[in-house]
């Protein structure tokens, strides 16, 4: 079941001389329960991409449909509701609120959208998160990898339809990004979530079962995975 599709998706920064083609004619689909990963140097367009995916930013050209939906035919409060129900986001920074917990920053998006957190998943996705002893710890008593954890658990508390992750593993060691790459990775598996993941370590990319590869605004496919 496809659940993200790109239609000749453009966008385009400046004009005349100063005029940039950050991504070209982007045409490609995902499934539902999918992991894709995209890769490319720094400055290709892969985070224009996912901020196009993501409804972070409007495209100069073409579509993005999500569950059939074309997001950007949507109104702007209409699109922010959408966005906040049916996209997670997983940064490079953790975009934690230093004054709330571990458990009060993962249920934040539900309670912004004045809905009641289902306790049972909560614990759940703090216990798969190893995480367990550290729930009523602030974001200062937590390492880095800890807090792309607590990240992590933010970004499925909604139970989205999509998760968009942006070099997740940027800030953290070797061993720390394996371990968020594997959270990550069983988190599709377990509750059938789709992963799309920015990164610039093609090791980590090969974790996904299909790469993109972004190289001057232009996408292709690479193939799967081989982990």
């Amino acid at each position: 079941m496809e659940i993200l599709k790109t239609e000749n998706l453009s966008k385009t920064y400046g004009k005349a001389e100063t005029k940039v083609e950050a991504l070209k004619n982007a045409s490609f689909s995902v499934s539902k329960g999918e992991f894709v990963s995209i890769v490319g140097p720094s400055g290709s367009g892969k985070s224009t991409l996912l901020h196009l995916m993501g409804a972070l930013d409007h495209p100069t050209s073409g579509r993005v449909l999500i569950d059939d939906r074309d997001i950007f035919k949507m109104k702007e409060e209409q699109l922010a509701v959408f966005r906040r129900r049916n996209i997670g986001f997983i940064f490079q920074a953790y975009n934690l609120v230093p004054e709330l917990n571990v458990e009060e920053n993962i249920t934040l998006p539900l309670l912004l959208d004045y809905k009641k957190p289902d306790k049972q998943y909560i614990d759940e996705l703090i216990h798969i998160l190893g995480l367990k002893e550290r729930k009523h710890h602030l974001p200062s008593q937590l390492s880095g990898g800890q807090q792309q954890r607590v990240a992590i658990g933010r970004a499925l508390a909604t139970k989205p339809a999509i998760i968009l992750a942006d070099e997740p593993t940027g800030n953290l060691d070797s061993k720390n990004s394996r371990d968020v790459i594997e959270l990550m990775k069983l988190s599709v598996d377990r509750y059938r979530q789709t992963l799309i993941m920015i990164t610039h370590n093609e090791n980590y990319a090969s974790y996904a079962e299909r790469v993109f590869q972004v190289e001057d605004g232009v996408v292709t496919e690479l193939g799967g995975g081989r982990k």
